[in-house]
């Protein structure tokens, strides 16, 4: 199989790119930046292709004999950058998504795995629990990323109307490990918790997934995924007090003393976000972060793991092999 993978440089669509590879099967990886690619992947049938979603017809023609397109790019820097990122967000995951499904049905890719999030996945009606069939919460409207990935989603089931290539859906949850080139904010998290400058611990959970985890359940989706089905790939619920002293113990660095409450941590991310903004520099961390994290229901993955055979490694061993990838890059 003949695979065209977005966000090919990314923390997931890295991953992506590799898992495919271990398999087996020939890769075309797309990246803003080929530079960004050199000692990313692991040895194959792999092509780098120099494209952005903002310009899909200068690359659209490299998804010709291509099998499967597996679109993982997406703009998500509202996390932890300042400023008003809608418009961008709007146009790359929405327009972006759009755009790349129908250039792929035009040059005959026989089916997708389309990349979202399991922020989109609401509060259960009762219990603690929610699954692929919960409808979006307050979270996913407030969320800038959440939102545009809601509305991405909206025009794939609108696009499908008029389409018969099959598209899969899989919803990651906050992923970890090696690969994490951007960083993302949970690479941030981990890059400043190495350099002794994770202030102190904030409140909050999440469902924690090593990002090849999530690549390995695409690689299934592919080969055994339904048409139009969502698989949670979220893995399991950690506190950040775990993953912090979950760091401290595969690095040997101390975990942080301070246990700031919910409003304290609410008030420091606006600090942040305002300093970010007067000075350009990177956002330690967001109000919107901080409110995502307090949420108090899990995703369940069940479904991805009888229907995919998902499975997830232990957190420590994760954040173990993150660290040893950036150690060995020398990112800081």
């Amino acid at each position: 199989m003949r695979v065209f993978v977005t966000g090919a440089t990314g923390l997931l669509g890295s991953n992506i790119v590799n898992a495919f590879l271990t398999a087996g099967h020939a890769v075309k990886a797309l990246a803003r930046t080929p530079a960004k690619t050199a000692g990313l992947y692991v040895s194959g049938d792999v092509t780098v292709v120099q494209g952005d979603l903002g310009a899909i017809g200068g690359f659209a023609g490299q998804l010709a004999g291509c099998d499967l397109l597996v679109h993982a790019a997406a703009y998500f820097r509202e996390y932890y950058a300042p400023g008003d990122h809608w418009d961008r967000l709007y146009r790359t995951n929405v327009d972006g998504t759009r755009e790349i499904l129908s250039a792929a049905a035009d040059h005959g890719v026989a089916k997708v795995v389309y990349i979202s999030t399991s922020g989109l996945i609401g509060p259960p009606a009762s219990g603690n629990v929610s699954d692929e069939t919960t409808p979006p919460g307050r979270r996913t409207h407030q969320n800038l990323y959440f939102r545009s990935k809601l509305l991405a989603e909206e025009a794939i089931t609108e696009w499908s109307r008029t389409h018969a290539t099959p598209v899969m859906h899989i919803l990651p949850g906050w992923m970890f490990g090696p690969g994490d080139t951007g960083p993302t904010g949970s690479g941030r998290m981990v890059l400043d918790f190495l350099a002794r400058k994770l202030p102190a611990i904030a409140p909050g959970h999440a469902s924690v997934v090593d990002a090849r985890d999530v690549a390995a359940a695409v690689v299934r989706a592919a080969e055994r995924g339904r048409s139009g089905e969502r698989y949670i790939v979220a893995g399991r619920p950690a506190t950040l007090r775990e993953i912090v002293e979950t760091l401290a113990r595969v690095s040997g660095i101390p975990a942080p003393r301070l246990r700031l409450p919910y409003f304290a941590m609410l008030g420091f991310a606006y600090v942040s976000k305002f300093v970010g903004r007067v000075t350009g520099a990177p956002v330690l961390v967001t109000p919107e972060a901080i409110r995502t994290l307090q949420e108090n229901y899990d995703v369940s993955s069940a479904k991805a793991e009888r229907e995919l055979g998902a499975t997830f490694r232990p957190l420590e061993e994760t954040l173990r092999d993150e660290i040893a990838w950036f150690r060995q890059r020398q990112v800081h």
